[in-house]
């Protein structure tokens, strides 16, 4: 597959989304299509390889989940994201489409207090479980009593 096939098919199944560049080629979709995108991009346009997961914290505009992945035969690369939006702290897990997802959704849900529905095992992966908060987001204290060392 070329990156002009995956970019027109991109556009044909999934009309909504912004797709720019072409290596990697960043495409944002609505948060309610984060996994139907995900498995679009493992079935159609090969991307097998699940690379990363994160998110970013844009303050009062929300949560953004950003991931890519790869397809290492055609080297295609797409990098996904989605803005989950002001006071909204929760989307589908991708754990289901790629088990690779697994432990940066606990990461993420960890740092940043996003619920990843559907995640077979949701919890903390780096903090113990008596740690209050989420140090990722920019509303977390940085005076808090938890020193970030222990």
């Amino acid at each position: 597959m070329t990156r002009a096939q995956a970019a027109t098919l991109i556009g044909e199944h999934f009309g909504g989304a912004q797709v720019q560049g072409d290596s990697p080629f960043v495409v944002t979709v609505p948060v309610e299509q984060w996994q139907a995108f995900a498995q679009f991009a493992k079935d159609v346009l090969g991307c097998r390889f699940f690379s990363f997961l994160t998110a970013v914290d844009w303050k009062e505009q929300g949560l953004e989940l950003v991931a890519r992945v790869d397809n290492l035969d055609d080297g295609v690369a797409v990098l996904m994201k989605a803005r989950l939006g002001p006071g909204v702290s929760s989307c589908l897990s991708l754990v289901p489409v790629f088990r690779g997802a697994n432990w940066m959704e606990r990461e993420c849900y960890d740092m940043f207090g996003i619920q990843f529905d559907g995640h077979p095992d949701l919890r903390r992966i780096l903090l113990g479980d008596d740690w209050v908060g989420h140090p990722l987001l920019k509303s977390y204290a940085v005076d808090t009593p938890h020193p970030p060392y222990r």
